[in-house]
Parts: C-alpha cells; structure tokens; sequence
C-alpha cells in the first residue's frame, strides 16, 4: 500500500506557536532541544523551528530507513544545506552525480590497504605529539589544540604527503568556518552574508586563507601528471578534466577546504572526548594502560597491534557512544514517505541525532554511564546495528572511519602509555554541536608523567 493511500499519522510534538521559541533553542541549546524531545515524545516528534517543521526519528529502525534503505530519497538536510554557503559544494554537502563522483575519485586513497601502509607515519605523528606534551611537563595545555595539531599532521602526510604545520592560522581559520556554517543554521539562512556582521567577516577573511592555502599546496604539487596517488594528486587531476577550467578550479577548492576540515575535526574531538573520559573514569584508564604495556612494551604500535588492542578499541568505541563526533545527520525528502508509521511530507526536514539515538534507554542500560564493556562482542551480540552509527550509515557513510580509528587507537594508546594527564578542577567540560561535537572553549588538562 503506498503512503498516499494509508492513513496520514503525523509524529507528536509541541504545538505551532512553539515555533519562535523553538527557533531561539535551536540557536542556544541544540544538544538540550533533542533531548527533551527524545525524552518527552519518544522516538518520533516533529518540532517547529521558526518556518520548518523539524520531523525528528530516533530509533534503529528509523536511521537504517533513512540513511540506508531508503536514501535515494533523502538529500542532506538542514545545517548541511545551510553549510554550503560556508563549506561551498565539497564531499561533505554536493548530492547526486557531483557527490558520486567526488566519491569515486577519493574513495582510492582509503582503501584499507594504502591505509595499513601509513601506519608507521601515523605512530610517528603519535608519539611527536607526546615528545612535544612530554617536554611540557607541569604546565596546563589545551589538549584540544594538541589534537588538532596531530590530526591534521596526520591528515597532510597520509593524505595530501605535506606538512600541514607550516599553516599555523588553519585551526582557527576552520573553527571560524564551522562558527559560520552553524549560524546559518541557527538563522535558517535569513541574514545576507555581504552584512559586515564580525562573525562574518571573521569566516570571509578565514574562508580567503584556506582558499590561499589550498591554492598554495596545487601550486606546489604541480601538474595533474604527478604520479603520487594520494587525495591531493587525485582531485587535481580530476580537476583537471572540467571542461570549464573555472569550475574546476572551484570543485577543487571546496573538495579540499572540505576534506581538511573533515579529515581532521571529527577524529580530534574524538580524542579529546577520550582524554576527558579517562581522567574521570581512572579505573578504566589504567586498564588502558596496562593492555597498552602488555601489548606494545616500549615500542610504538603498528597495524598489527589493532586487533590486539582490544580493550582501548572499546573504550573509543564508547566515547564515541557518548560523545559521537557527528552529532547530527539532517536530511530532506525529496518525495513523501512514511518512516516508522508516521508520514514524511516531500520537502520535509528529517533529523537523525546520534547523540540522541546512542542513549535511548531502549538499546542501551544506563545510557548516560561510561562503561566500555558494553562494546564486548558478547554483550553488543543482539543490539540493533543502527543503534550505533558513529560514521553514518548507508551510502554517505564516512570514507575515513579506518584512518580515523587507527590514528584514534595509536593516539590513546601512546598517550595513556607514556603521560599522565589530569583535569585542573574548576574548569567545567560542555559540549558543544558544531558540524562535529566538540568541546566548549577546549579541554585544559596538565601534562605529568606516570608513576
């Protein structure tokens, strides 16, 4: 029966003169607003934001619908639309054939076996960060700076083969971009982006140097020739065969602006969600540590060491559980559509909350407690598989999660291993819902070493 002819069974939801006040949740408390109304209505509602109605699915059943079966339907949604403005059309917000084929010429460059091969580069990247935080024993550091550090260290020899520390503005030049891609959320994209507002030109003058950067890194490459088969090489050949060198020019801009940002953000809130969970949790960080010891001694991890680091794999599996680094999956439907009994008007904005979905109480005991054990093959047997989604589902899932959680695993597992690094007190931990989630203002912790 198609969804036209079956009853019209729309999700609860506050009613339509919420909608201003949703609107000014949305722009001040996001992470809070899909909470309540995961608590309140269960595991569908519809909330009205301003002009939008908002159809928010928070159930296994409903992600594999959306993401999965059904995802020709399902464009990205809000935010990611809205990012376009700031992100322009690279892997992260094109659709249809421009999204295929970037896809299709990066995909290449992550095949697990040219991964396998980076991860010598990817323990060497590992253990300059703990050199570097070693030399700074006693002082307080931001170690989300630290893990931005180290994975776009990682990002520019696996991927592009350059050293991407020699841009010492490009932290804060996509911090900026990412500020600007959530207020065109938070305003639906209402305000001009030519008002001379400070975020905005604040994004304007960052966009410019990343755009500088990335002209400056094909410049040095050179030709389309080059015979490298890295992420960089690729997209400039495929750049290359525009037949309008202006949009080509253009396409590689944004896929690499894109791919930086990407390549980079999601893995270092991770680790730094990582580190804030072990400093509460010490039980869980010296088991941590006494697999690390056991299984590595002194030496640094290879890709052998993966399968072997068992319990550090479910511990990031867990932070991931808790802190998932995209918080968010928006979409749109393209056409109607029914997704868990209720109707999906075409056009409809539909939200997929992994932060959200990976605490509802239906899957997971105690959703808001920090226990890696759940992640044990034995106890995780008979869990929905899109209970968990911390690299998406479906067609757009993450290209990157194998370097992602290598680079993750060696990074905690040398840093547990080698330091001893603590939370000051009085410096409170909020997370905050950009395009990853990250942490508020950064994650100050004192580098010691071990006893």
């Amino acid at each position: 029966m198609s969804v036209g002819t079956r009853a019209r069974r729309t999700p609860p939801g506050p009613p339509r003169l919420a909608a201003l006040r949703m609107l000014m949740v949305m722009n001040r408390d996001r992470l809070g607003m899909m909470t309540s109304a995961a608590q309140r209505y269960g595991d569908a509602a519809r909330l009205p934001v301003g002009p939008k109605s908002l159809y928010f699915f928070n159930h296994p059943d409903h992600a594999k619908h959306v993401l999965a079966d059904n995802a020709a339907n399902y464009h990205k949604g809000i935010g990611l639309v809205h990012a376009r403005r700031a992100l322009g059309d690279g892997l992260l917000t094109s659709e249809g054939e421009l999204w295929r084929k970037q896809r299709k010429v990066i995909q290449p460059a992550f095949q697990s076996r040219r991964i396998a091969a980076q991860a010598g580069q990817v323990a060497e990247e590992a253990a300059a960060l703990v050199e570097r935080l070693r030399r700074r024993a006693g002082d307080v550091v931001d170690m989300s700076d630290e893990m931005t550090s180290l994975t776009l260290g990682v990002l520019g020899r696996t991927l592009l083969d350059t050293d991407l520390g020699r841009f010492p503005t490009i932290g804060g030049d996509f911090a900026a971009v990412q500020d600007q891609a959530m207020f065109e959320l938070a305003t639906l994209s209402a305000v001009p982006p030519v008002l001379p507002l400070p975020r905005q030109l604040r994004f304007r003058q960052s966009r410019r140097r990343l755009e500088g950067i990335v002209d400056q890194l094909v410049t040095e490459r050179g030709s389309a020739d080059d015979d490298r088969a890295d992420v960089l090489s690729r997209l400039i050949a495929s750049a290359g065969r525009e037949r309008d060198p202006r949009i080509g020019r253009a396409r590689l801009r944004d896929e690499l602006v894109t791919l930086l940002l990407a390549g980079h953000e999601t893995t270092a809130s991770t680790l730094s969600w990582t580190l804030y969970l072990l400093d509460r949790h010490p039980e869980a960080r010296e088991r941590l540590r006494e697999e690390v010891v056991s299984v590595l001694g002194d030496r640094l991890p290879t890709m052998d060491d993966l399968g072997r680091l068992r319990y550090t794999s479910m511990v990031l599996e867990e932070v991931m559980r808790l802190y998932p680094p995209v918080w968010l999956l928006p979409r749109k439907a393209l056409s109607e559509d029914e997704v868990g009994g209720y109707h999906v008007p075409a056009g409809a904005d539909v939200l997929i909350c992994t932060y959200t979905l990976h605490r509802n109480p239906r899957f997971w005991d105690d959703p808001e407690r920090f226990d890696p054990e759940r992640f044990d093959p034995a106890r995780s047997v008979d869990r929905p598989r899109y209970a968990y989604i911390p690299f998406g589902a479906g067609p757009r899932f993450c290209v990157g999660n194998h370097l992602g959680l290598m680079e993750a695993t060696f990074a905690t597992a040398l840093l547990v291993r080698d330091l001893r690094l603590t939370r000051p007190a009085g410096r409170p931990v909020v997370p905050e819902p950009m395009l990853s989630l990250r942490v508020r203002g950064g994650l100050h912790m004192r580098v010691g070493l071990p006893d």
